[in-house]
């Protein structure tokens, strides 16, 4: 699938010299946070790319279809989470479609090129109803998981624990070794795979990143797990672990002030998900 997808996309022409741009000049890595309509933490993971050492910028939909900005001016993809396009048909699929019918060419060389990719919330529900995640055999338009409305029937708003598997190739969670402390925000949450078999195969891949576990770090029913996410998973990778995928909000928990506690707690000066934006940055500094 790879070799075709590199003979398929070498003589695109919106593909020129941009997918030879290197970072190893020593420049801040370059991130684009995509922009469409609903989108509202935006602004929130330009800020946590900045805090990590990046250059993000955030980016319109329109400006990339139309030739304006050019996604393969960028190291590393970010899709911010909201409600895209107002949740329209179901969480993530209306801008997913805009995805595959505008840019699927310019988003499958960009995966070609080894760049990273990161999805929060919204973000990882376009993902996987674009098929960006999980990637099985590389094929990244062919949806076999989903994110659907939560057991409890509601929206869920609060803070969870996660818990990072040491067995993943997941990039962005590199090094990661306790248990992550972030907020949720959704009524679409609930990972369902395709069927057993690919859940088996994500598990066994390690593309299972982050689940969902209790202060302790046990797995348990609601409110542990938010939102009745099939193996308590809360974020997903690719194959490569390039692309990385989740529900909770790192980018609302990178310092210490955002603690729902922090006044009465001795909290270290960066919180949990700062790290997440640091081994992209880091990555993109060694790597490309």
């Amino acid at each position: 699938m790879t070799n075709n997808l590199n003979n398929t996309l070498r003589n695109n022409p919106r593909n020129n010299l941009r997918n030879n741009l290197s970072n190893k000049s020593g420049d801040k890595p370059r991130v684009l946070v995509l922009l469409a309509a609903g989108i509202n933490r935006d602004k929130d993971a330009q800020d946590a790319f900045t805090l990590a050492g990046a250059e993000a910028e955030r980016v319109h939909i329109n400006d990339i279809a139309d030739g304006t900005k050019h996604l393969a001016d960028y190291q590393i993809l970010m899709l911010p989470g909201g409600f895209s396009f107002g949740d329209d048909i179901a969480s993530g699929k209306v801008l997913a479609n805009k995805l595959k019918y505008k840019l699927k060419d310019d988003l499958l060389q960009f995966i070609a090129d080894g760049k990273l990719i990161l999805g929060v919330c919204n973000g990882f529900q376009v993902m996987v109803k674009l098929g960006m995640l999980p990637g099985i055999d590389g094929d990244y338009m062919r949806q076999d998981v989903t994110l659907t409305n939560n057991d409890s029937g509601k929206f869920e708003d609060r803070w969870v624990n996660l818990k990072v598997n040491p067995e993943s190739k997941c990039v962005f969670t590199r090094g990661i070794e306790k248990g992550i402390y972030v907020p949720i925000c959704h009524g679409e949450g609930k990972f369902i795979p395709r069927d057993d078999e690919v859940l088996t195969r994500l598990q066994e891949n390690g593309q299972v990143v982050v689940r969902y576990v209790d202060e302790t770090g046990e797995f348990g029913t609601y409110p542990v797990n938010p939102n009745g996410s099939v193996a308590h998973i809360a974020g997903i990778c690719d194959e490569t672990g390039r692309i990385f995928g989740m529900m909770p909000h790192p980018e609302n928990y990178i310092q210490r002030t955002q603690h729902p506690n922090w006044t009465r707690k001795d909290l270290p000066d960066e919180g949990d998900g700062l790290a997440i934006f640091k081994n992209a940055v880091e990555y993109v500094k060694r790597e490309l």
